[in-house]
């Protein structure tokens, strides 16, 4: 099963895929920052995002869960979206 998260920060564009037992993937951009591979009811992806300056700033995605999947997408250890799924 696989679920895919979606949010914007300052015109950026980060997803975060989630597949069973293929893990979890970040994207910016388009671009994969981070992975965890297999099966997992925890777990952490990492990366940066770059503005015209080329001043980056860490994300951090957290995601968990065992009846229902939390997403939770930080920029700068500030959260900046929350998202939960319930499996059927």
């Amino acid at each position: 099963m696989k679920k895919v998260f979606e949010a914007t920060y300052e015109n950026h564009q980060i997803q975060i895929e989630n597949r069973w037992f293929r893990g979890e993937k970040l994207y910016v951009d388009g671009e994969l920052q981070d992975e965890n591979l297999g099966l997992s009811f925890r777990g952490t992806l990492q990366g940066l995002i770059r503005n015209k300056g080329n001043e980056s700033k860490s994300i951090k995605v957290t995601l968990g869960g065992f009846f229902s999947i939390h997403c939770k997408v930080f920029v700068d250890n500030v959260v900046v979206s929350s998202f939960q799924i319930k499996s059927n």
